[in-house]
């Protein structure tokens, strides 16, 4: 008989469900070999337990009691066990089951191991030793307590119930120590995401303060550049403004100079020529004053002189020769005179301008200093 054992979800040590699939050729004993002196008849056996039973059910039978041992050693191997070492876990599950089969009569030609997947992708993280480590310690008390449970079960009937409770109170006690370090594990587990999380930000905070110093470096490495075009720009436009501005410039004032010196030099000669011709006038005009002045002085002496010589006759001749300027100046007021009203009779009128020619010697001793009877008195034949 060929048949396909198959475990879904057991639990191994490590508490990891695996599904594992086999292949077990078996076949009716008819002599078990005991020693080499001792046979027994096992088809009798056979006979006994399937007597009555269509081949399904006794492949039924056989195939539930593999799966049995298999899950019972399953759960005593880790996952890297199972899956690393193949041929020995067949081995393992032939030897187990080999002897209880054989009780029913039935022998175990080969087994095999066909296949092994689990559905929470633990063998494609085999790394992640936290979940397997959970997973191990929480289950190891479960798979335990079904293999002891089983062995029981199987050996006796009659303390069934004993072993249940007794199976229940570890089972709840295994459940208690689960839900405790499952508590432990993920209090671990909460620290290790915190830890993560925090070392995840201080690194990625890191990471923004390098970026932000590269930042600042390019912008330090363009302010750079764009001083050295702005120099570069300063020294074109410094070259561009002498050569346009400050060239021309200094061209137009050394003109502007020339010029101006020029026209200075030029308006220099023409004051100096003005000073020499102003100064040669003067010249001329001083000794023409100067001569003038020694002519007139020279005349003032000669009349001096002439004064001196004749005496009182040329003082006299001088005072004649002014009374008509001063007749002049007495009747100048009345020159502007229509007509002169004299009221009065004739004595009144000749005593009046008696009076008036009287007045004339004081006021001509007043205006020239001149006593006007005594010069009329020395005239020979006038009276005073």
């Amino acid at each position: 008989m060929t048949l396909n054992p198959m475990c879904e979800m057991v639990e191994t040590a490590q508490g990891v469900p695996l599904t594992v699939t086999g292949v077990a050729q078996c076949k009716i004993m008819k002599v078990f070999i005991l020693d080499a002196d001792t046979a027994d008849e096992l088809l009798g056996t056979a006979s006994e337990q399937f007597l009555g039973k269509s081949v399904k059910e006794i492949k039924m039978t056989i195939l539930q009691t593999l799966e049995g041992h298999l899950r019972a050693i399953l759960g005593t191997l880790t996952v890297e066990e199972v899956y690393k070492d193949r041929d020995q876990f067949a081995a393992l599950v032939r030897e187990v089951a080999a002897p209880d089969v054989g009780r029913m009569g039935i022998e175990i030609l080969s087994f095999t191991i066909k296949d092994v997947y689990d559905d929470v992708q633990y063998l494609q993280s085999l790394g992640k030793a936290q979940t397997a480590s959970v997973k191990r310690d929480a289950d190891a008390g479960v798979a335990e307590a079904n293999r002891d449970a089983g062995i029981r079960e199987a050996e006796c009937e009659k303390s069934a119930m004993d072993v249940k409770y007794s199976t229940d109170t570890k089972i709840e006690d295994n459940a208690r120590m689960y839900k405790l370090q499952k508590a432990n594990f993920d209090q671990e587990i909460n620290t290790a995401k915190a830890e993560s999380q925090l070392a995840y930000e201080l690194q990625a905070a890191k990471i923004r303060q390098r970026i932000r110093n590269e930042e600042i470096q390019i912008d330090i490495v363009e302010r750079r550049k764009q001083i050295e075009i702005e120099t570069q720009e300063i020294n074109r436009k410094d070259c561009e403004l002498n050569a346009t501005v400050k060239l021309p410039a200094e061209a137009e004032s050394y003109r502007v100079q020339a010029i101006a010196e020029g026209k200075r030099t030029q308006t220099v000669e023409s004051a100096r020529a003005e000073a020499e011709r102003i100064k040669k006038i003067g010249s001329a005009e001083a000794y023409a004053i100067e001569q003038v002045g020694k002519a007139e002085a020279e005349r003032m002496r000669m009349k001096a002189n002439v004064y001196k010589m004749y005496g009182d006759a040329a003082i006299m001749n001088i005072v004649l020769e002014s009374l008509p300027k001063i007749a002049a100046e007495v009747a100048a007021p009345l020159a502007k005179t229509e007509e002169i009203v004299l009221i009065g009779g004739n004595d009144q009128t000749t005593g009046d301008v008696t009076r008036l020619v009287g007045q004339l010697p004081p006021a001509i001793n007043a205006l020239t200093g001149v006593d006007l009877s005594k010069v009329l008195g020395k005239i020979p034949g006038a009276k005073a």
